[in-house]
């Protein structure tokens, strides 16, 4: 019975769409107790079934808006559920405070500094790649979980803390990913997660997760990669800001791709470009989400018309970007020549997209990014179809 209790607790508050934390804290006003005897972890419990509710049932199912029955009775959907982000969220609480917490308090100062070193890390992360960031990245983001855990502080603090953790796991995650460290990246934006749910920004909730689909599309597990895109944009809302909802489209868009379904990617571009076109210069928007503009857009709309082997409409979109994008961004740069070295094989222009590739081999060499190095992979293969083209077979054998 209690696993029934437990199931039917996540399911009304998944609907109320509330975290744990905040289903604790209405269930302490609800019962008229002061302080929190009633926290997240204890919700987190009662989910899972480790313990009962018994005298609190009243209250969880008063806090809910539910008859207690409707948590009491077996619950039998009448189709499995898609999947929410909390079932993305890491086992056990990395980010549980200790018992006894001896450090020093903590206040904004030390949050604005944490602020400012995320965002000096993701500033770096334009110009440089994963292989040479990953270790500064992982040191801040032990630094970080170290001070939200052993550090005293008020709950706004903590809360802006963890929101502090969870970008700067966006970004650690997306180093170790770019570095070929895919184990490591998922557990990366699955604490990032935890962390941007805690704190109840739903915004940052929705970038980490897009970001972990990202990878999952792109490491050959494309149907995880959709669900999960599409649980970010869900989780979000729709009261999202227009950059994060065009930037998780992007993700819906890419994830359809990589599965092959042209309809719903190309759906999804058209609801990406809509999103941002409500998005005016004066609109509020969290600042890690600087870099999403309509050429951003075109980059993958360029990508996504590329992977379905549409290069008529692919080359001249991808002319477009590279004819504007900034040549210190050498990672992108290559990433993005790939790309057009791939269409122009699908155009059937062997020699331009020999020239093309040998562009992208030489940018490469010297960016530690698996992510680069796969690409150039990529379009060496797709060029072996030309190798009787003088201009391709030098590149082939160069490669080799």
């Amino acid at each position: 019975m209690s696993g029934n209790i437990g199931a039917n607790i996540r399911r009304e508050r998944d609907r109320c769409g509330w975290s744990q934390a905040r289903l604790a804290r209405e269930v302490c006003r609800v019962a008229g107790v002061q302080g929190e005897p009633v926290g997240r972890q204890e919700v987190s419990r009662w989910e899972t079934g480790k313990r009962k509710p018994r005298e609190w049932l009243p209250f969880i199912a008063a806090a809910l808006g539910v008859p207690v029955g409707a948590l009491t009775e077996p619950q039998k959907p009448a189709e499995p559920p898609l999947p929410t982000l909390a079932d993305y969220l890491p086992t056990g609480d990395p980010l549980a405070p200790l018992s006894a917490r001896a450090g020093r308090r903590i206040g904004m100062g030390q949050v604005d500094d944490l602020q400012q070193r995320v965002h000096g890390l993701r500033l770096a992360d334009d110009v440089l790649a994963g292989g040479d960031l990953i270790r500064p990245a992982l040191r801040e983001l032990r630094s970080a979980v170290k001070l939200y855990r052993e550090g005293s502080h008020s709950g706004e603090v903590g809360r802006e803390l963890l929101r502090q953790v969870g970008e700067l796991a966006q970004i650690a995650g997306w180093i170790a990913s770019d570095a070929g460290q895919y184990v490591e990246a998922e557990s990366i934006y699955r604490l990032g997660l935890s962390a941007a749910r805690q704190a109840e920004d739903d915004t940052l909730a929705g970038n980490l997760a897009g970001s972990l689909a990202y990878q999952l599309s792109n490491t050959g597990r494309e149907v995880e990669g959709i669900q999960l895109a599409r649980a970010a944009l869900d989780g979000a809302g729709t009261d999202a800001p227009a950059k994060a909802r065009a930037l998780y489209l992007d993700r819906v868009a890419w994830a359809h791709t990589k599965a092959g379904q042209a309809q719903p990617a190309m759906r999804a571009l058209g609801e990406a470009s809509e999103a941002l076109s409500q998005d005016s210069e004066g609109s509020e928007g969290p600042p890690y989400l600087y870099w999403v503009d309509s050429g951003e857009l075109q980059v993958m709309e360029s990508r996504v018309y590329t992977e379905l082997r549409r290069p008529l409409r692919a080359v001249p979109l991808l002319r477009d970007v590279l004819d504007r994008y900034d040549a210190t961004h050498t990672r992108e740069l290559a990433l993005y020549l790939s790309w057009l070295a791939i269409a122009l094989a699908d155009a059937n222009e062997p020699e331009e997209a020999a020239a093309t590739a040998e562009r992208v081999i030489t940018l490469s060499a010297d960016v530690a990014s698996e992510r680069t190095a796969e690409r150039v992979r990529v379009v060496l293969a797709r060029l072996d179809d030309y190798r009787d083209v003088p201009e391709v077979r030098a590149v082939l054998d160069g490669a080799a």
